[in-house]
């Protein structure tokens, strides 16, 4: 009973971190659709949230450089903190996120993913994002979604 209770444990936290990125991912993909004009703007070389360089405040930040800061940071768990130390907690263990332009693609897609360290080593995504940045690369996930961009000026 105590092995499939932390069998049933695990498999709960697997969930809620599948819940949190969805949440992440959804949350980018509104944001680059709100600013299609700019959509080429939030294609990152690098995976933004953690080990990202952003900067801890986005005050200062507008339009997509202020998104991508932003989403790094919830990225990060900044949504949530723990009482007393103020540590970020809101997000699942080493988020990162990345956005790319699909070479080829006409109209532009964009795809936007959220990889994060899971619990238990599975098959390894065939999504690139956070490669090789979780030790066995079975322990990474991933999870993305399209965002087709129409040119409407012509």
């Amino acid at each position: 009973l105590a092995g499939l209770q932390a069998k049933i444990q695990q498999a709960e936290s697997e969930s809620y971190q599948r819940v949190q990125a969805l949440l992440l991912l959804e949350d980018m993909l509104n944001r680059i659709s709100t600013n299609r004009a700019n959509a080429a703007s939030y294609v990152s070389a690098n995976p933004l949230g953690t080990g990202d360089s952003q900067p801890a405040s986005c005050a200062s930040l507008s339009g997509a450089a202020k998104d991508l800061c932003e989403w790094s940071a919830s990225l990060k768990g900044a949504a949530e903190r723990q009482s007393g130390s103020g540590s970020a907690i809101g997000a699942m263990a080493g988020a990162r996120g990345c956005i790319e332009l699909l070479a080829g693609s006409n109209p532009p897609v964009y795809r936007v993913t959220v990889a994060w360290q899971g619990m238990t080593n599975l098959s390894t995504p065939s999504l690139s994002c956070g490669q090789n940045l979780y030790g066995a690369d079975g322990y990474r996930r991933a999870i993305a979604g399209h965002l087709p961009i129409a040119n409407l000026s012509n």
